[in-house]
């Protein structure tokens, strides 16, 4: 059985840049998308990201919000 704590890992595109480092991500495929935020150490590091930029998700176990990790 899968923990409820540990984020699930994935890859999506990013489909909308929203205000606030907010975007919209499609994962799994095309059907699903998400609201993702940057994470602190992209923020930090002022790592740009861009519509159509392939990024690594952790998305929230309890349905909120996923981080944006990394850009592919």
């Amino acid at each position: 059985m899968q923990d409820m704590t540990e984020p699930k890992v994935v890859e999506g595109v990013v489909d909308e840049a929203l205000p606030n480092t907010l975007f919209r991500v499609k994962v799994g495929g095309d059907k699903e998308s998400t609201l993702a935020y940057l994470a602190g150490k992209m923020r930090l590091h002022r790592i740009k990201v861009l519509v159509g930029d392939r990024v690594v998700v952790q998305l929230d176990p309890y349905g909120g919000r996923a981080r944006i990790t990394k850009r592919l």
